[in-house]
């Protein structure tokens, strides 16, 4: 089966994590800044582009909690865990996106989120037999169960995400020397991260099989 080949791959399974990882980031940003009540771009309000910004950041708490699902979709992705609901949400997020940066002509932004939505259809076909069962109502069915990553790659999430939610509150660090330091702590443990898991795995092909998380 196609599927299935497709699936146990050893490649194809370090594309899906990172695929995660990177989708998931994506998030982050835009989606802490609308939870920490902050306005996501200064352009014009006589732009319709601005004016529709505006109007959601005036919302109030619903500027907020649009920043929470974002925030809570791309953690839920690079938990690998959970990383079918963080796509099932992100899909319900950004089709909305989608749709806006068309209606509103934002210049090269809806090729941007298009490209999203094709990563993110992709995050969700991969564990398309996690959901199976919701088609098969009344049916008897079987479904192949694939094996998670391993709990190293789990770990390797929670890095990324303490590393870049730790950059993002410490803001611009201008010439302070300490802030300096530990933004250039957080980006080394992340490239770190990212050699060693890689490095492990390609000595480790188990890291890829094991259901341990």
């Amino acid at each position: 089966m196609i599927f299935e080949k497709l699936r146990t791959n050893r490649f194809n399974q370090w594309i899906i994590i990172h695929l995660r990882y990177l989708v998931g980031f994506a998030f982050l940003p835009s989606g802490l800044v609308k939870l920490m009540g902050e306005r996501f771009t200064r352009i014009s309000t006589d732009h319709p582009i601005g004016y529709f910004f505006e109007a959601l950041y005036q919302s109030g708490f619903y500027w907020n909690f649009l920043g929470l699902t974002q925030v809570a979709a791309g953690i839920l992705l690079m938990t690998q865990r959970f990383a079918l609901l963080g796509a099932l949400m992100f899909m319900a997020i950004l089709s909305n996106i989608w749709v806006i940066t068309i209606s509103l002509s934002f210049t090269g932004t809806w090729m941007i989120t298009s490209l999203m939505m094709i990563a993110v259809l992709a995050l969700i076909i991969w564990d398309k037999h996690k959901l199976m069962p919701l088609f098969s109502y009344n049916q008897s069915s079987s479904v192949k169960a694939f094996p998670d990553p391993d709990k190293s790659w789990v770990m390797t999430g929670m890095i990324y995400i303490f590393s870049f939610v730790t950059l993002y509150l410490l803001g611009p660090v201008g010439e302070n020397i300490y802030m300096k330091g530990i933004s250039a702590a957080l980006g080394i443990l992340m490239v770190g991260t990212f050699v060693i898991t890689g490095y492990k795995a390609y000595k480790n092909p188990d890291l890829f099989l094991k259901n341990q998380v």
